[in-house]
């Protein structure tokens, strides 16, 4: 009954009738899915019982997931998200539910501009500014004090960039990193308008400068560093070749050559939904990475541990309130899952 009344909800919000925001909040959600374990040690990191609540739904596709921190908040900051084919940023409160909070959020153009033309990644910068991987506008923006954005980069060479995806700060602090594959493009890696002939991992200092790191990975997506910053991870969302790698990280912020930490894609071709997408780490080394039918959890040494089975295509995650809760983007809904450790920062 409820996913019937959520279809309902997504129906008359695509003709108009009503508000998505006003509307996604009124069902009573449930929980879903399950705790799948594969190691012993998967139960130092999150309880077996615990539930994945559904917070919110009604999104066309939910991505990009950062929490806010605030302490007058009275839940201590909110969750900020992106629905990407909507064009919006979407605010969730605890008590409160989820409202549009920033739209257009990816792509300013007056022409319609292809399935996916929001933003994405969603990041906070050391001044506490949301820095955005914006599809349609095809750009790194960082939304200033004054309510306007600005462009940090968006060409290589002088070549556009594809649609920058997903973003993470190095350990200066300062120094972004972020993957660019062509998902944003109305008609991907086919679209006329792309100027790249490959899809990059690049790394943006804090004055500007842009550097290519890599570009052994076709459809590099999530990025995350490791908490001591001698590695980086990196997904790739190609169905066939789905999987995770990781890169040594040199003194001067480049990379060496980056070796598979999990291979994903026989769990793709055997039907669990979705592919290695956003990814987080967790104070003790350990990899939370959305991939073929939820959130992968692997040891520092690359062990697979266990599973939080969605049951969705699971795009991203985010540590929110005291670190120890793990937000969930899963197709069009918003969950999340109590854990035993913080995250990586907190």
């Amino acid at each position: 009954m409820i996913r019937k009344y959520i279809l309902i909800f997504q129906v008359a919000a695509l003709l108009g009738l009503i508000e998505l925001s006003q509307a996604q909040d009124s069902v009573n959600f449930p929980t879903i899915g399950e705790i799948i374990k594969l190691d012993d040690s998967l139960e130092q990191l999150i309880d077996l019982a615990a539930d994945i609540e559904v917070l919110s739904s009604g999104f066309l596709w939910s991505e990009g997931p950062v929490w806010v921190p605030e302490k007058e908040h009275p839940h201590g900051g909110y969750l900020l998200f992106s629905d990407i084919p909507n064009n919006r940023v979407v605010r969730w409160d605890e008590g409160k539910g989820a409202e549009t909070w920033l739209k257009p959020s990816g792509y300013t153009g007056a022409e319609p501009y292809g399935g996916e033309p929001g933003c994405n990644g969603l990041l906070l910068n050391a001044e506490g500014q949301l820095i955005s991987c914006e599809h349609g506008d095809r750009r790194l923006s960082v939304l200033t004090k004054g309510g306007g954005k600005r462009t940090l980069v968006d060409n290589y060479q002088g070549k556009r960039l594809n649609s920058p995806n997903d973003v993470c700060l190095g350990s200066d602090g300062k120094t972004l990193y972020f993957t660019d594959p062509p998902y944003g493009l109305p008609k991907r890696w086919d679209d006329p308008r792309r100027e790249l002939e490959f899809c990059g991992v690049y790394r943006l200092s804090h004055d500007g400068e842009i550097t290519l790191l890599t570009t052994e990975m076709t459809r590099p997506n999530g990025i995350a560093f490791s908490p001591d910053f001698d590695t980086l991870y990196v997904a790739q969302s190609d169905p066939e070749a789905a999987l995770w790698k990781s890169f040594p990280v040199k003194e001067d912020g480049t990379i060496g050559e980056g070796t598979v930490f999990h291979d994903a894609t026989e769990a793709f071709k055997e039907g669990l939904p979705g592919l290695p997408d956003g990814l987080k780490l967790d104070e003790q080394g350990n990899l939370w990475a959305t991939g073929p039918g939820g959130v992968y959890i692997f040891a520092p040494n690359g062990k697979l541990l266990g599973r939080i089975s969605t049951g969705e295509r699971t795009a991203n995650c985010a540590w929110g309130n005291d670190g120890t809760v793990l937000y969930m983007t899963a197709d069009t809904y918003l969950c999340r899952i109590k854990t035993k450790i913080k995250g990586a920062g907190w």
